[in-house]
């Protein structure tokens, strides 16, 4: 029987039609090796502190801008307890495949770490991607408080040590760290009345239970505007924008006393290079996108961009500067 009678094909119409088939197999393989394009599926930020707070707001401002740019869901994700260390520890034993990523600060990248012994490693477990925003420390003082200025809480500590007190959100935090330099660049000695957060520090500065804090600009800036804190200095090493008539440490006599809150972007370690460079293009263009900086500013912070070796460079200087403070002082996590 003949080809032509079987199929209802002539001989070439075949051979034509069987190298069309191979063709199409061929090139479905093909579609089908190649990875989807990153992303193609909802992205998980993880937070590692409560909604509401400085790390989770500036989550929520970014959450918008990276679901334009990815064009997927970015889902944010809160993993809180142990002062950040919990939702660090989480987001270190991520799946490396960029399909999550964690916004870290001071206090679980770097502060945590020196004072505990955890279950993740920054160096081993994570890319440092970017620098995204620093801010400082104010002073504050309740607004009834016979202390007008650091000379007059200095002067009250000398004459009668350990009398005056001051809060924190607790052993290690950057509240308190950044007393600890105050202490150590003026030699007073105070009393140190640690809380279980910056909230609860507030509202007994508030209350009049505590003398004064040192606190990041978020949980104080309502009240310094409505007049019931009054502000005496900044930790930052220029004027703060949102506080420009609150002089500097320096300023005020107190020299090289500097101490910024920051948050930078980690993602886990072994996370392709490509991807890598995804997310470092797209913060890019996050970060220099006014409206950005103008949500940041809002929460006292200032919107910067400081990629990898920059961002590397600096958690250096970081750490020694807070391992040797820590170290000097006795610092404890209890």
């Amino acid at each position: 029987m003949k080809i032509t009678n079987l199929f209802g094909f002539k001989p070439n119409d075949l051979s034509k039609t069987l190298i069309g088939f191979v063709f199409l197999i061929l090139l479905g393989a093909l579609a089908h090796a190649q990875p989807a394009a990153f992303p193609s599926k909802p992205v998980k930020f993880i937070v590692t502190y409560p909604p509401g707070g400085s790390s989770d707001l500036l989550a929520r401002i970014l959450s918008k801008k990276l679901n334009e740019q990815f064009g997927q869901p970015i889902i944010i994700e809160n993993k809180t307890g142990a002062a950040g260390s919990i939702g660090m520890d989480y987001a270190a034993h991520q799946a490396p495949d960029g399909y999550s990523f964690v916004i870290g600060n001071l206090g679980p990248a770097l502060v945590n770490p020196l004072m505990s012994k955890l279950n993740y490693n920054m160096d081993q477990d994570f890319i440092p991607l970017c620098l995204i925003a620093t801010g400082p420390n104010v002073l504050v003082v309740n607004a009834n408080s016979p202390f007008k200025s650091l000379d007059d809480i200095l002067i009250a500590a000398k004459a009668v040590p350990d009398k005056v007190n001051f809060g924190s959100s607790g052993n290690g935090s950057m509240s308190h760290l950044s007393t600890e330099m105050i202490i150590g660049k003026t030699q007073v000695k105070l009393t140190h009345v640690p809380y279980k957060g910056g909230g609860l520090a507030v509202n007994d500065l508030l209350a009049g239970h505590i003398d004064f804090l040192v606190s990041d600009a978020l949980p104080v800036m309502q009240f310094i505007k409505s007049g019931q804190l009054r502000p005496i200095a900044v930790t930052s090493a220029t004027r703060f924008s949102a506080f420009p008539n609150v002089p500097t440490f320096n300023e005020i006599g107190v020299s090289g006393l500097v101490a910024l809150n920051w948050w930078g972007v980690y993602l886990p370690a072994k996370t392709p290079k490509n991807i890598v460079d995804k997310y470092l293009s797209t913060f890019t263009k996050i970060m220099a996108d006014e409206e950005v900086k103008s949500q940041f500013a809002s929460l006292g912070v200032d919107a910067v961009m400081s990629p990898a070796q920059e961002f590397k460079n600096f958690l250096a200087s970081e750490t020694n500067k807070y391992s040797k403070l820590i170290k000097e002082n006795n610092i404890r996590s209890e």
